[in-house]
């Protein structure tokens, strides 16, 4: 799968207002999160690497110790087990995530999926 349709790939609701479609390989996986204004990925930590960029929007964003306010272009890495939260401000937001190595429960998210159609 060397060519990614994000449209391809069904949504998940992770969190009120915090839907993403979740491609994988081996040993990384990509996360599209779509977050609506004011929705909240709450503190959290895990034993993946993350990194991301902001797509559009602007989101409140908390790593560790330090927040910071980040727009579109901005870049971001999270060490493995390090508290983060993010919030988008000022309208919806898109970000791409990426994880590694793949998140386990994202793809069991991801495969006891049932389309509501």
């Amino acid at each position: 799968m060397p060519f990614i349709d994000i449209n391809d790939f069904p949504e998940q609701e992770v969190t009120p207002g915090c839907r993403l479609r979740t491609p994988y390989g081996e040993n990384m996986m990509l996360s599209y999160l779509e977050m609506d204004e004011g929705a909240e990925i709450p503190l959290h930590h895990h034993p993946h690497e993350q990194g991301g960029m902001l797509i559009k929007g602007n989101v409140q964003l908390t790593i560790g110790d330090e927040t910071r306010i980040c727009h579109a272009g901005d870049m971001f890495l999270i060490p493995p087990n390090v508290p983060h939260r993010a919030v988008a401000v000022d309208g919806p937001a898109v970000v791409m995530d990426v994880f590694s190595p793949v998140r386990e429960d994202y793809v069991e998210l991801m495969n006891n999926y049932i389309p509501t159609e």
